[in-house]
């Protein structure tokens, strides 16, 4: 007999775990044997809900209290955490007098025993470490791949990444290895925002990009064009003497977003001032035939209409030939 069913035949004789004879020679005449059924289903469903409990405790679905100082940053951040002094001070205030709502994310640190690393939750474990508190976290199993699309979920339905975070983070996780699919799937968006995202990532310096922050105010048009005006020669070397400036520190970081445009746009104009004259080819006979122009961005050929319109359509047809055989002598000049 087990101990479970002389526990359960204890409380209905009297508390005695020892079976009599007469029970022995009697079975059939024992008292409340379907009370003890319902007092077995009882006991089973109690060890399932314990089993269940013990699982989900080990999958990280219930909360725990961890040191901040054992836990490290994600390997592939998301947000520049200097440049958010304020919102972890009003998370701080929060956290005093309210308490952590809402857990963090971490895993077990793949290469430190007893550490861990955030998915996401980077200013809450920042705050409850300056409080000197412990931090609510579920801890969960994550590869990297899990790991980046928890952080990307959870960034994306708070919608508090700037513009030049998320271009970041997806380079870093080009970078990283991963593929533009799953990078999609962390950022929640399709595949040509992706490759906007990673271009304008790589044509900015990152010690510019760290220099600038968060800039929340500055989108994907003007982080684009800072981009375009960086490809000239000469325009990081006039921006890095921006950021060495004193003031440059003080400002805030849209303001130190647009001192750089500013920059780069002057160093742009005196590029083209310095620039040399437009080239003109002449026909044989000295006649001009079309003059070269060299812009920021273009480079455009003009032809006078009134005389040269029918040779000007004739140009364009063989451009393409002309194209291809270039690109056959020059091939380091493609893209």
């Amino acid at each position: 007999m087990s101990k479970r069913t002389q526990s359960i035949r204890s409380l209905f004789a009297g508390g005695s775990d020892q079976v009599t004879s007469e029970e022995t020679r009697q079975p059939v005449q024992r008292v409340a044997s379907g009370a003890v059924r319902s007092l077995k289903d009882t006991f089973s469903e109690v060890e399932r809900d314990y089993e269940e409990l013990k699982q989900q405790m080990a999958n990280g679905e219930f909360p725990v209290d961890l040191d901040p100082a054992l836990i490290d940053p994600s390997p592939f951040a998301d947000r520049f955490l200097d440049q958010d002094i304020a919102a972890v001070e009003a998370l701080k205030t929060s956290i005093r007098d309210h308490g952590q709502e809402i857990p963090v994310l971490v895993r077990p640190h793949p290469s430190a025993p007893g550490r861990y690393q955030i998915a996401y939750g980077h200013r809450r474990v920042r705050a409850t470490s300056e409080l000197s508190i412990k931090v609510k976290a579920y801890v969960r199993d994550l590869d990297d791949n899990r790991l980046v699309v928890a952080q990307g979920i959870e960034n994306s339905a708070r919608e508090d990444l700037t513009f030049i975070e998320r271009a970041s983070f997806a380079l870093k996780l080009e970078e990283g290895g991963f593929q533009r699919a799953l990078i999609q799937t962390a950022l929640s968006i399709d595949r040509q925002e992706v490759h906007k995202l990673i271009t304008v990532a790589r044509a900015v310096p990152a010690w510019l990009i760290n220099s600038i922050g968060r800039a929340p105010k500055i989108g994907r048009p003007r982080w684009q064009e800072l981009a375009d005006l960086l490809k000239i020669d000469g325009t990081e070397k006039k921006v890095r003497k921006t950021t060495e400036d004193k003031s440059f520190a003080h400002r805030d970081t849209d303001d130190r977003f647009m001192a750089i445009l500013r920059a780069s746009k002057a160093a742009d104009a005196k590029k083209l001032s310095a620039s040399p004259p437009r080239l003109i080819a002449k026909s044989s006979d000295g006649l001009e035939i079309a003059t070269f122009a060299l812009g920021a961005r273009r480079c455009k050929i003009e032809m006078n209409r009134d005389r040269d319109e029918a040779f000007a359509k004739f140009i364009m047809e063989q451009l393409p030939e002309l194209y291809e055989n270039f690109r056959k002598d020059n091939p380091a000049s493609e893209g």
